[in-house]
């Protein structure tokens, strides 16, 4: 098996904010109902996270769990853990209704960081920054292109599709330009 390789090879950009594409972060997207029987230990055993609320990430340490969509969750941990948390998710939903699939390759990942990283936000996506809390997940636009983001620390963790994630970087860079501060 060849090694992973991030999708732009940890680009950085410093501008008003730091832009880093990470990676790469195994990802699997969950897809079973709210309250599908054993749902909350599966997630629990594949990532150490308690099942999130709607619109909700919880993270622990290197490993989170978001909620996606009312019968998706995003799955985030160590890339080579995937293949034991498929395994876990697997056995506790034997017999239910679910599909787990590894999409770790097919994401980017970046992260908008220092103080002014909201506002590298606020230019791309419908979002009230203002209202965003702590642990909030976002699945929105980032200008043209589907994405998800939640604050982290002083910043954002953003994903978007691997396809697009040249876009995305160049979006990002363009919005934390110096001198280009909304001044809020």
């Amino acid at each position: 098996m060849s090694d992973p390789v991030s999708a732009l090879g940890g680009t950085r950009f410093q501008g008003f904010a730091t832009v880093t594409e990470i990676g790469p972060l195994g990802m699997i997207t969950l897809r079973a109902k709210a309250g599908t029987p054993g749902l909350d230990k599966a997630v629990k055993a594949a990532t150490g996270c308690a099942l999130p609320e709607p619109r909700r990430i919880v993270v622990k340490g290197d490993s989170a769990a978001g909620w996606m969509s009312p019968d998706e969750y995003l799955l985030i941990l160590p890339y080579a853990e995937v293949g034991a948390a498929l395994a876990a998710l697997g056995k506790a939903l034997q017999g239910q209704h679910h599909l787990a699939v590894d999409v770790s390759d097919a994401r980017a990942v970046f992260d908008v960081t220092g103080p002014m990283a909201a506002e590298v936000l606020m230019k791309l996506s419908p979002v009230d920054h203002a209202t965003l809390a702590e642990g909030e997940l976002r699945r929105t636009r980032l200008a043209q292109v589907a994405g998800a983001f939640w604050r982290q620390g002083e910043g954002y963790r953003v994903v978007s599709f691997r396809s697009v994630a040249g876009y995305v970087m160049g979006l990002l860079e363009h919005s934390a330009q110096p001198g280009s501060e909304l001044g809020l």
